[in-house]
């Protein structure tokens, strides 16, 4: 069996709230020890709060014999989502793994489930990118994430959110939009051709961004119903969030659509964030969507990100019109920053735009 690189990312207090449970869900997977490795990355703490590195060393000695080995790597500073498990991914292919499956801090595995994803990935090398079906803690019947769905405006979403196990079908293989970073099974040979995680995204939509990386290439993303990832999810209200996640949507679109399709999609994205504001305002995070909007202002982001965009569209295999036939028209999330009226006539709109763009784009 290939080797494989479990990243473990956690920072703050996250050891303490979650760190055992994940360890026993790791002592239990069922493939090999031998073709196993534990990374556990450290991301620093808070300037107020205590380092939990002596909790981390004490929890796996306590363990250890029933884990594979472990390697621990203690940052001085948050390095941010896509930082922290770059740092891994970088050490796990230096050090000749297959594999990387990122792991959530909050979160543990089902005991079949690296065994499951490896040996789909090993079946069709066009599997660029792999997730378990993601369940919630404590409500272990429901779902998280069937795979997340992108729509055309670049926001992305849970498919299959607190939807209850059993009660429709999921193929064993499914194609989705794009593949959650909570729990994703990444190929070391992938990584090493087209790159880590862009780093500059820090929070929100970093794996949005790299299963489309893969996807212009022609690799698929899939969600694995056979394995399982069990994530105490919890969408929290720090509304610093909303700056990176609508920068970040910006990003994925600016990246990934050629320009006549960005022209197109241009009023609907005026009257978006003509909505947003109102929802921002009401919500109080009004100036976190101000700020994510100044940002476009500075001429030095736009250079950056258009050298990053001429690589993408150098690459791609996919044309816009294929693109938007993986897209959804239509947001349908629990986690909803809208009412359900309001969130029902935001979709009319997206959903009559949405196939004017599929008549009018032929590129």
């Amino acid at each position: 069996m290939p080797k494989t690189a479990i990243i473990y990312l956690v920072w703050s207090d996250e050891p303490k709230k979650y760190l055992s449970r994940a360890l026993l869900g790791i002592a239990e997977q069922t493939c090999s020890k031998e073709n196993l490795h534990l990374l556990v990355v450290y991301n620093a703490h808070k300037p107020e709060e205590e380092s939990q590195i002596n909790f981390i060393r004490e929890e796996i000695e306590k363990n250890k014999d029933n884990l594979p080995p472990v390697t621990i790597l203690e940052q001085e500073k948050n390095l941010g989502f896509s930082g922290g498990n770059n740092l891994g991914m970088k050490w796990a292919v230096d050090n000749g793994f297959d594999y990387v499956f990122l792991h959530n801090a909050d979160g543990y595995l089902a005991d079949k489930t690296i065994e499951q994803l490896v040996q789909t990935a090993e079946i069709d090398k066009k599997i660029g990118q792999l997730q378990p079906l993601v369940l919630l803690h404590p409500e272990t019947d429901l779902i998280n994430s069937a795979g997340n769905n992108w729509h055309y405006l670049g926001i992305g979403y849970c498919d299959k959110f607190r939807k209850k196990v059993g009660e429709f079908f999921l193929p064993k293989i499914k194609d989705v939009g794009y593949v959650s970073g909570a729990a994703t099974l990444l190929r070391a040979d992938l990584l090493k051709e087209f790159g880590y995680w862009n780093e500059d995204f820090f929070l929100y939509h970093e794996d949005t961004e790299y299963s489309w990386r893969l996807k212009i290439r022609g690799y698929r993303t899939v969600m694995v119903s056979d394995a399982e990832f069990y994530h105490i999810y919890e969408f929290k209200k720090n509304i610093k969030k909303y700056y990176w996640m609508e920068r970040n949507r910006q990003i994925v679109k600016l990246l990934l659509y050629r320009w006549p399709t960005l022209i197109l999609l241009l009023p609907l994205e005026i009257l978006y964030n003509l909505g947003l504001l109102v929802v921002a305002l009401a919500g109080g995070w009004s100036k976190e969507l101000v700020n994510a909007w100044v940002y476009w202002l500075k001429a030095v982001n736009w250079k950056n990100w258009l050298k990053e965009r001429a690589k993408y569209q150098a690459d791609r295999k996919l044309s816009d019109r294929d693109v938007l036939k993986i897209a959804v028209p239509m947001v349908d999330s629990g986690d909803l920053v809208v009412s359900k009226p309001i969130n029902a006539l935001a979709n009319l709109v997206f959903t009559f735009y949405y196939f004017l763009l599929k008549i009018i784009v032929w590129w």
